[in-house]
């Protein structure tokens, strides 16, 4: 079975399997945390505390798991895993980088010091973006590690304007410094963006102050159908303008 416990930090859930957990489990522990956090506007840290008294996984656990997980996950900015079980920990590990979220194991004697990393996650996207709808252009600001669900929000602001308008005139990327990816995932999330709307972008503007920026306009103009140019990070401005175009209007 599936039970929630007390006593975990602020913003911090814990689950702790014990025996066989089955498709009821699910229905009633991991979907209500999961419309519980819906409901609230809330992210989940979740710590998943696997011991010695689980046995097993039903076949209709597997597929609840399958149904549930993906939405779940995208909730999530972080989950632990402790568990002392060697399967466990190996299986963790092989997965964890195609999570859309930090996932991180644990021995049952560390639980204390995943309760600190989840509580110690940083809070709110790697990305900002907005939208400029009289210039046509989607201003993104970019400030920690790259999550999938960063992608997914971007997706659903850059998709709600496509149904309506043929395409964007412009993207504008402003950040100090690359920071990365969050994981695999999210590196995967990234590409399938790019594939899905590059046609229907004009023009990329990359603002930006890092060597990477520099090669970054090169490599891209053979990846994507938009034209990209590079500006310095203080000529945000310039970037804005050039991305939506001659003779667009300026927004206010």
């Amino acid at each position: 079975m599936l039970m929630r416990l007390e006593g975990a930090p602020p913003g911090v859930d814990v689950v702790k399997a014990i025996g066989t957990v089955s498709k009821s489990d699910y229905e009633t522990v991991v979907e209500p945390l999961v419309d519980e956090a819906r409901t609230e506007g809330r992210r989940l840290r979740v710590l998943c505390d696997v011991g010695p008294e689980f046995r097993s996984v039903t076949p209709g656990a597997v597929w609840e798991d399958l149904k549930v997980g993906p939405g779940a996950m995208r909730l999530c900015d972080g989950c632990a895993v402790v568990s002392d079980a060697g399967w466990i920990r190996a299986t963790t590990r092989t997965v964890r980088f195609l999570m859309p979220c930090p996932v991180c194991v644990f021995g049952t004697r560390e639980r204390e010091e995943a309760l600190r990393w989840l509580a110690a996650l940083p809070e709110g996207p790697g990305i900002s973006h907005r939208l400029l709808p009289a210039s046509r252009v989607l201003v993104i600001e970019v400030e920690r590690p790259l999550r999938a669900q960063d992608f997914d929000a971007l997706a659903e602001t850059a998709d709600s304007w496509l149904r309506a308008h043929d395409a964007l005139a412009g993207v504008v990327i402003h950040m100090r410094a690359f920071p990365g990816w969050e994981n695999v995932g999210s590196l995967v999330r990234h590409v399938r963006f790019i594939r899905d709307h590059h046609r229907k972008v004009e023009r990329v503007a990359l603002v930006a102050d890092t060597k990477v920026a520099a090669l970054l306009p090169q490599l891209a103009n053979h990846l994507v159908r938009a034209e990209v140019r590079r500006f310095a990070y203080d000529a945000f401005e310039d970037g804005i303008a050039w991305a939506a175009g001659p003779g667009a209007p300026a927004d206010t």
